[in-house]
């Protein structure tokens, strides 16, 4: 066993199996990044996805996450207020959309939205979508599968729904829902006819055998969008004391989800900011999209920034795995 060969097995569009997934993590990280990009060449060329979204509700979340500064269970300071107007959020989609961002995320905290907010938000998406054109996206939580479909029918074209982590170790970061919960959701948005964005946070304690499982789920549900987020300890969270991932352990997880997921947009989310480089090292190691500007509860890289890194490395923004 050895990178090359596993490598040449994966351009010729064989799977990687788990075995060869944990060989792919210990390996040297120059070789290890530089197969991870040929990979990411071969298959989804130099485009990239970019996105970025709002925190249409905030706070007061009723789940129990022990690395979200929303859950009402932690103490943060975070912001707390109710569904924006349709006015604010289309405003702000005009102003993504002027930059050149072609995908628009309206996240909200909470469990789930009820029926009511969800037709709040169907009005919203329709307008964005007369107004606007841009693609919208969508975090509302864990829906119903005739949820879903009143957002596609008003215009929604992905839902993002994260893992977060391993099946094994989801119970030691949240106990209000389940990682059944997460996959039950996420096959009620496919069957509604949504594509789906599914990934995790990288440094809550898991093992690296846990961020491959999850990678290897994500494959199974076929997932094509993939967030890779960093932990941020946020004060008043459990995980405030933990420490921050480095730039090469991102590296090294970015290129293994290539392998075992050649074709996906890899996305660099949260706590990319971190990072001494912003993310570089990691767009020529396997990854390919990103979220742009303010995260959730914290401050992001702008889009003019991101573009104008992007065309140095020979990227061109597209709208990939619609």
């Amino acid at each position: 066993m050895n990178v090359k060969t596993i490598t040449n097995n994966v351009l010729c569009g064989k799977q990687i199996t788990k075995e060869e997934a944990m060989f792919l993590y210990e390996q040297p990280l120059a070789e290890l990044c530089e197969s991870a990009d040929k990979i990411r060449r071969h298959f989804c060329s130099n485009q990239f996805d970019i996105c970025t979204i709002i925190n249409g509700k905030s706070g007061r979340c009723s789940e129990n996450c022990k690395f979200c500064a929303q859950s009402a269970h932690n103490h943060t300071g975070a912001a707390e207020y109710p569904l924006l107007s349709a006015d604010e959020i289309i405003a702000q989609a005009k102003i993504n959309f002027e930059q050149g961002v072609l995908r628009y995320s309206i996240v909200t905290s909470g469990r789930r939205l009820s029926d009511a907010e969800v037709d709040h938000m169907c009005e919203t998406v329709r307008k964005i979508k007369n107004e606007v054109g841009i693609s919208v996206c969508v975090s509302f939580g864990l829906l119903s599968e005739q949820q879903f479909r009143k957002l596609k029918e008003a215009g929604v074209t992905r839902v993002h729904n994260n893992l977060e982590t391993s099946r094994r170790y989801f119970p030691h970061i949240c106990t209000t829902h389940t990682f059944d919960d997460k996959v039950q959701a996420i096959r009620a948005a496919q069957t509604a006819g949504l594509s789906v964005c599914s990934g995790g946070i990288m440094g809550l304690g898991e093992t690296p055998e846990d961020r491959v499982d999850m990678a290897l789920c994500l494959r199974e549900l076929g997932i094509q969008s993939v967030p890779v987020n960093m932990l941020n300890p946020i004060p008043g969270t459990p995980f405030e004391h933990h420490v921050q991932l480095t730039q090469e352990e991102m590296q090294r997880i970015v290129a293994v989800y290539r392998f075992i997921l050649p074709a996906a947009s890899i996305r660099l989310a949260g706590g990319r900011g971190l990072l001494p480089d912003k993310g570089r090292s990691c767009f020529t190691s396997g990854a390919n999209a990103a979220i742009s500007g303010d995260m959730l509860t914290t401050a992001g890289i702008t889009a003019q920034t991101d573009m104008e890194l992007l065309n140095e490395l020979g990227y061109e923004v597209k709208l990939c795995n619609e």
